[in-house]
């Protein structure tokens, strides 16, 4: 709602209706901010729940109504059934740990690998010339092409496993880390120099915490690849996992254990890329979390 005021000083000098400010008064977002912020909160949240809910009642129905075909498409309740079954008697778990032990240990590999290498090339144009256009050629090949190189490297097992997941993990955080390096105005390392910084201090104090939250970001999104990546690869070249129990029961028909697997995916992808951004809230105390949250 707005108001219209007279400019102070014109009130005689004026027609009524000329020369007047518009104001408009304080809604509730204004009034109350904390308030208005918690109903948006609580909103999100309930179309975050509602959404995918609906849909899983729409396709309960369509099964019961025989709109899709259960042997295809099997029903929610009955997914849940028989993960429920295969959990208790222990025939899921083995899947379950394979996957997350060779996403943990090639995240791991990646993530370290990746954010040193980032800040190297970031702060060192010498470093970065040498070694971006090969890196930048790397980086576009499929990297499910090189499996067969790492099954070649390290033979079956763990390792062409673990070393896809690494390589995946590797160039989205050195991506990211070394653009966030170079973003950093120089004017933060003016104040460093000024202050008679040495090359520890400046990293310690300067680059690292302003090219952290950029670097998490990249860390976040790898966490979600990481997961599709060793799915794809346990399809390939495992005996075990997730991905191996998805393609395994496909081939057998059995496409109830085939969603069970596909559900177990999401869960973990969710579960880590959740557990990374969390990670980043307690390192990162001083970046912004949400747009929405009014400012004191």
């Amino acid at each position: 709602m707005t108001s219209a005021l007279p400019r102070p000083g014109h009130e005689d000098d004026r027609p009524a209706t000329a020369d007047r400010l518009l104001v408009r008064r304080p809604g509730p977002r204004e009034l109350r901010p904390e308030r208005t912020h918690r109903r948006r909160r609580t909103l999100e949240i309930s179309l975050a729940v509602a959404v995918p809910l609906l849909l899983v009642l729409l396709w309960q129905l369509a099964a019961d109504r025989a709109w899709l075909d259960d042997r295809i498409y099997p029903a929610p309740s009955t997914i849940l059934a028989d993960g429920w079954d295969r959990a208790l008697a222990g025939e899921l778990w083995p899947d379950v740990w394979a996957t997350l032990r060779r996403v943990l240990a090639g995240y791991a590999v990646g993530t370290v690998s990746g954010c040193l290498l980032g800040l190297l090339m970031g702060s060192l144009s010498l470093v970065r010339a040498a070694l971006e256009p090969l890196l930048d050629a790397l980086y576009v090949v499929p990297k499910l092409a090189l499996l067969p190189v790492f099954l070649n490297m390290f033979g079956l097992g763990e390792g062409p496993q673990v070393a896809l997941v690494a390589t995946t993990v590797f160039f989205f955080v050195w991506i990211s880390t070394m653009a966030a390096v170079m973003a950093i105005p120089s004017g933060h390392r003016d104040a460093g120099q000024v202050f008679g910084a040495g090359p520890w201090q400046m990293f310690r104090h300067v680059l690292l915490p302003a090219s952290l939250p950029a670097v998490l970001v990249g860390a976040r999104i790898a966490a979600g690849v990481a997961v599709l990546v060793i799915v794809a690869s346990e399809q390939i070249a495992a005996t075990d996992g997730l991905g191996h129990l998805i393609f395994d029961s496909r081939a057998l028909f059995q496409n109830d254990v085939m969603f069970v697997g596909i559900v177990c995916v999401a869960v973990l992808g969710v579960l880590f890329s959740e557990l990374v951004r969390l990670a980043g809230r307690f390192l990162t105390p001083w970046a912004p979390r949400d747009r929405g949250r009014p400012r004191s």
